[in-house]
């Protein structure tokens, strides 16, 4: 007997919603209740009224589960447009992280050498630390964390992950 499973991918869905209280509970509560995943969530004011917000949401799932996440947020009330960056062609994606590092001789230098080789930025430091911020896609901050975690890890703070399609439009 052969079982075919489907593969699950991931997708940055970005979702242009009215500025409202609870809307942000509607949509996680609309992943909650049906079991999908939410790996990034981010949410800004995009407008100068400030009565529009872009809600960015990295989730996986089948193509036919992410077919039907965008289905249900299609239907929500105050949802203006739901865009599947993923599918949709290229586009960017960045995610801002700040990682500190606590460490001295040998391992301090070699975390200022690791963060100039990843364009990070020194943003505070002490004799004994540093807190670098660094900006790029999710697999470069990782593997930057990943790094600072041989050299003294102590804390990481990350924003989740934004994105926009490539082009004019």
């Amino acid at each position: 007997m052969h079982i075919t499973e489907e593969l699950s991918e991931r997708h940055v869905l970005s979702i242009t919603v009215t500025n409202e209280a609870g809307i942000l509970a509607k949509i996680a509560g609309l992943f909650t209740a049906r079991g999908y995943n939410i790996e990034s969530l981010t949410v800004a004011d995009i407008s100068d009224n400030h009565q529009v917000s872009r809600i960015t949401i990295v989730t996986n799932g089948p193509p036919r589960v992410i077919d039907q996440i965008i289905a249900q947020l299609d239907r929500l009330v105050p949802v203006h447009n739901v865009a599947d960056l993923t599918a949709n062609g290229p586009f960017v994606e960045r995610e801002l992280a700040l990682v500190k590092v606590a460490g001295t001789g040998e391992h301090r230098i070699e975390a200022l050498r690791i963060a100039d080789i990843f364009r990070a930025k020194v943003v505070d430091t002490t004799t004994t630390s540093f807190i670098f911020e660094i900006t790029g896609p999710t697999d470069k901050v990782n593997t930057f964390i990943g790094l600072m975690r041989e050299l003294g890890l102590v804390e990481v703070g990350r924003t989740g992950i934004v994105g926009m399609v490539r082009g004019r439009d």
